[in-house]
């Protein structure tokens, strides 16, 4: 099997995103989301994704030349109009302005809407900390888990990441679905002909399924059952009537169906530990936690799976099939 390195991927997708419509600044900010994706092994939001931003570029649903604008709302409330592009140019006009304010104000909000989020959570969040602040971000989508009890896809799979920074270190991250399992993930298993675990979804007919394509037609499942759900619904009301943006029930409502994502909104709160605290204690205590968990077998920190991925990739490179390498060089060739 052919591998490639992150940078490879960064070029395919830069050259695909401007073939098909994105301007240096769009493409770029897409295409080093993509390549910092497939350098942590995250292949479910890597170069698997780039068919989809194009086919929203060819649709014309998705703004390839958008400039965010920001705004407060409040001294620690920040609002940013996407234009209609890609979150990731969103999250690089942001991220600076939004610390600051954090840093300022001691926390701060930023309501992000009219954009289109297609990307794992982690990148935001892992951006903001290494600006000295803790943040927690959340997203909604398209219908794809039910509420508790219920059979019919409701929620999005409704991520929510959370990023600690450690001074000198790198900082602590999750970013996980209030499904069982990321969509993403369930569509790389329909692709490759791969069941999925049992309690991951259920099928058209509100049954259990292990089938992907069936799960796909049916629903996700909620991990932890009503909890998982009820944390979905949260990341509804978070990113949806709170800062003026789409239930992903009215995402799907709008959403012409081309294969990438649709316009919604996203919720980041940002907190100045320094401030919270009074003083700079909050690291060195922090640490005896993080001391504790890796003093146990077995355990670890989350975001070390990734980093581990990080330094296996940056060895061995991206294992990738030829024709899905031929299929992206033809994407990146117009």
């Amino acid at each position: 099997m052919p591998t490639i390195t992150p940078e490879d991927a960064r070029t395919l997708a830069r050259a695909a995103l401007v073939a098909h419509g994105c301007d240096a600044a769009n493409a770029d900010a897409v295409a080093d989301t993509i390549a910092r994706a497939e350098r942590d092994g995250a292949a479910s939001h890597g170069l698997f994704r780039l068919p989809g931003y194009v086919a929203s570029l060819k649709s014309g649903k998705v703004n390839g030349a958008s400039r965010p604008k920001i705004t407060n709302r409040a001294p620690a409330v920040l609002h940013v109009d996407g234009d209609g592009g890609y979150a990731p140019v969103a999250h690089q006009a942001l991220a600076g302005p939004l610390a600051a304010a954090a840093k300022t104000e001691g926390l701060a909000l930023a309501a992000v809407t009219n954009t289109h989020h297609f990307s794992a959570l982690w990148a935001e969040v892992e951006l903001l900390s290494e600006r000295g602040v803790a943040a927690i971000a959340c997203v909604s989508f398209k219908p794809a888990l039910p509420p508790a009890g219920g059979t019919t896809p409701l929620y999005g799979t409704n991520p929510i990441a959370f990023a600690w920074p450690r001074p000198g270190r790198d900082p602590v991250v999750f970013d996980q679905a209030s499904s069982v399992m990321a969509r993403g993930e369930v569509m790389i298993a329909a692709r490759d002909g791969h069941a999925l675990p049992p309690g991951a979804g259920i099928g058209p007919d509100g049954q259990p399924s292990t089938d992907p394509a069936e799960v796909l037609r049916g629903a996700l499942l909620p991990f932890g059952g009503y909890k998982g759900a009820s944390l979905a619904m949260m990341v509804e009301l978070l990113a949806g009537p709170l800062i003026g943006e789409n239930l992903s029930l009215e995402a799907a409502e709008t959403d012409p169906a081309d294969g990438g994502p649709p316009r919604g909104g996203e919720f980041i709160l940002t907190i100045d530990p320094d401030s919270a605290r009074g003083s700079t204690d909050w690291a060195q205590h922090a640490e005896k936690l993080f001391e504790a968990i890796a003093s146990q077998e077995g355990a670890r920190l989350p975001g070390q799976g990734r980093a581990a991925r990080r330094a296996r990739i940056a060895e061995q490179g991206i294992d990738i099939a030829e024709d899905r390498l031929q299929e992206l060089r033809a994407l990146a060739e117009g």
